[in-house]
Order: C-alpha cells, then sequence, then structure tokens
C-alpha cells in the first residue's frame, strides 16, 4: 500500500516539505489547476510539478483529476473536441510518469455538504452533510451550499440545471460509455489506469442524475470497457455515507478483479435519515471500520495508492476545510499503523479460507 497526500500546488496553505515529515508518506497526489475545464495540461506544467513534488523526496504518480467538461457528461455535439483534450491530458500525464487518474462523472458538481465547519464535541470542525436541509431547498431560487464551484453564476447554474433536466440516468450511463470507449484505449495504450470517484453523497440530489453510488452501479461500470485501465476509487466515505453500501465487500470484490486504483480512507458518521459528517479516521468515532477495511486491502494483495482523504480542522488550524495538515497527518499515521499491523501478523486471505 502507497500513502498518498493530496495537495493543491504552491497556492496550497500546507507546506510540501510539512507532508514530507508525515512517517511512512510515498508520494503527492494532485494536478494542473490554472487550466480552465477541457483545455490541454502542458506538458511544461507538468513537468514543473512533478519537479517541484521530487525536489522534497515525493513521488508524483497519481493525477487527482482531470475534470471531465459539462459537455461531455451532457452529450452536446462539441464532446468530441473535449474528448480529444482529455485524451492528450492522458498522454501527458503518462509522458511525466503518472500512473493513475482519478475523475468522476457526477453532473454540475464534484461533493456537496451542507456545513463546512460543523462543531464536534471536541472543538474540532469537520464538513457534514444535513439531508433534511438538502430537501428544504428551493433550486428555482437558486441554491448557495458551501464548497460550491463559484465559476457559475447563478443564471449560468440554472440554465445547466436546466439543460440536465432531459438528461436521466440511462442517458448519463450512455454519455459515460461513449467518454469510456474514447478515453479507455489511449489509457491502454500508454499505461495509466482511469480511476473513477463515486458519487458523493451516493443518491440524487436536485433532480440530477447519479450512477456511481452502490455495488451494481461499479459493476457496470468495470463492464463497460472489460479493461483493467478502467478501474474505481474506492472512496470509503463517499460510498460509507450509504449505510446499504459494505465497503469491505467492495474492496473484496472490486479489489479482488484489480480494478481499484486508488482509495480514499475516510471515515463518517451517518445518521439513519441519510445525514452524515465527516469523522475521524479512527474506526470508533465513525460508522466505518477502517481496521476490516484495511484487512480486506490485505486480503487481496493489494499494493496501490491511499491517501487519507478528508480530515477535521483541529488545533487552530485554518485553510481550506477537510484539507488541513494536521489531521490528514494523524489519518495517515494511524492507517499505516493498521497496515503494518496487519501485514506483520494477519495472514493474508484468512477470511476467505474460514469461509471455504
Amino acid at each position: 500500500m502507497k500513502m498518498t497526500f493530496r495537495w493543491y500546488g504552491e497556492t496550497d496553505p500546507v507546506k510540501l516539505e510539512y507532508i514530507r515529515q508525515i512517517p511512512g508518506m510515498y508520494g503527492i497526489v494532485s494536478a494542473i489547476y490554472d487550466v480552465p475545464v477541457g483545455e490541454v495540461w502542458p506538458l511544461e506544467s507538468l513537468h514543473k510539478l512533478k519537479a517541484r513534488i521530487e525536489g522534497v523526496g515525493l513521488k508524483f504518480e497519481v493525477v487527482e483529476s482531470v475534470p471531465v467538461h459539462e459537455d461531455i457528461k451532457l452529450g452536446k455535439p462539441t464532446r468530441d473536441r473535449l474528448i480529444a483534450n482529455y485524451q492528450q491530458n492522458i498522454r501527458n500525464c503518462a509522458a511525466v510518469g503518472v500512473k493513475v487518474i482519478c475523475y468522476n462523472f457526477m453532473p454540475v458538481f464534484d461533493w456537496t455538504r451542507t456545513e463546512l465547519a460543523k462543531e464536534l464535541p471536541d472543538g474540532s470542525t469537520t464538513l457534514s452533510f444535513d439531508a433534511a436541509a438538502i430537501e428544504k431547498l428551493d433550486i428555482s431560487k437558486g441554491i448557495s451550499l458551501p464548497g460550491w464551484d463559484s465559476s457559475y453564476q447563478a443564471d449560468q447554474l440554472r440554465a445547466l440545471l436546466d439543460e440536465y433536466a432531459a438528461v436521466g440516468e440511462e442517458q448519463l450511463w450512455a454519455n459515460l460509455e461513449y467518454f469510456l470507449k474514447a478515453i479507455i484505449p489511449i489509457a491502454e495504450e500508454v499505461g495509466v489506469k482511469m480511476a473513477m470517484h463515486p458519487d458523493d453523497p451516493p443518491r440524487p440530489i436536485f433532480g440530477l442524475p447519479r450512477i456511481v453510488k452502490n455495488r451494481d452501479d461499479l459493476a457496470r461500470l468495470v463492464k463497460i470497457v472489460d479493461s483493467p485501465a478502467n478501474g474505481i476509487t474506492l472512496c470509503s466515505g463517499s460510498l460509507g455515507a450509504d449505510l446499504c453500501n459494505n465497503i469491505e465487500s467492495l474492496v473484496r470484490e472490486f479489489g479482488g478483479m484489480g480494478r481499484i486504483h486508488f482509495g480514499h480512507l475516510r471515515n463518517v458518521a451517518v445518521e439513519a435519515d441519510g445525514s452524515f459528517f465527516e469523522a475521524p479516521h479512527l474506526s470508533c468515532t465513525g460508522s466505518l471500520d477502517m481496521a476490516r477495511i484495511l484487512r480486506a486491502y490485505h486480503e487481496i494483495g493489494f499494493e496501490g495508492y491511499v491517501r487519507p482523504d478528508h480530515g477535521r480542522m483541529i488545533w487552530g488550524e485554518t485553510g481550506k476545510p477537510g484539507y488541513g495538515l494536521y489531521d490528514r497527518a494523524l489519518g495517515a499515521v494511524y492507517l499505516n499503523g493498521l497496515w503494518e499491523a496487519i501485514t506483520k501478523f494477519v495472514p493474508a486471505n484468512t477470511e476467505q479460507k474460514d469461509a471455504a
């Protein structure tokens, strides 16, 4: 298991040199953030990013993410040009040694939360999702939620939502199939593994179609193009926000077939109505048992990339909610500690042998 840490470049308040000091850290997950969605990332920018990361002694082998333009998701006539640009981005990433590209196919937004600084009993703050608050929103009057992409003006957002009104789940699946059949051959050609991130949270929101929510959706995804290059970012926090999703089982099934290329390791505390907040990584603090999840990764012989995903804001740290240094560092060390104990003292495939 290769532990990585997301870094947003030189504008990130978390210093690269501090990330290097986290024990057991293998590499950095990053991207090119100053190029508009749908355009080609310059090779020069990628080489510069790689040199900066490797200059502190870390690897740059995972990109998160190369965003998918909304016109591709909507299946508009402009998609072929945008897909050609996406193909070139895959080639350019491969040219600097990137092995995995994480991306998603969520309409309009990436992730949805109703609060960025929910205060926990210990005084730390965390990202949270209030299902009742979402249900009460009237999207006809516009939407204002924390963490939303500020690049959309209110009228642009309404127009985009209107376009999606004509796109159901099956049409979105068809548009995804068109996209995957165009990019996976390129990924195979250059040795890159594409890793789809699931919907966050894993349910329809505001009438928008959501198609990567559960086990059956993941199975359908990997069958569209039956290739090891067509894989998954298994995000425990995203999928775990629906307690019907058994994360350990998903790890065994899709990791066992070699389709998990990136693991996001995050704990969530989930309520009966679907509300949740992002808990510390420690198993006893949330609804997910991280020790059992890592044991499942061990059982299938996972040697890929993981990261501690989001964290709380603790010890007075300010900055991008969910992406502070301190709690993610604690999470990384905790997860590496679990992994060391599991690999030293738990034989591989123990539960599978017991079941037999």
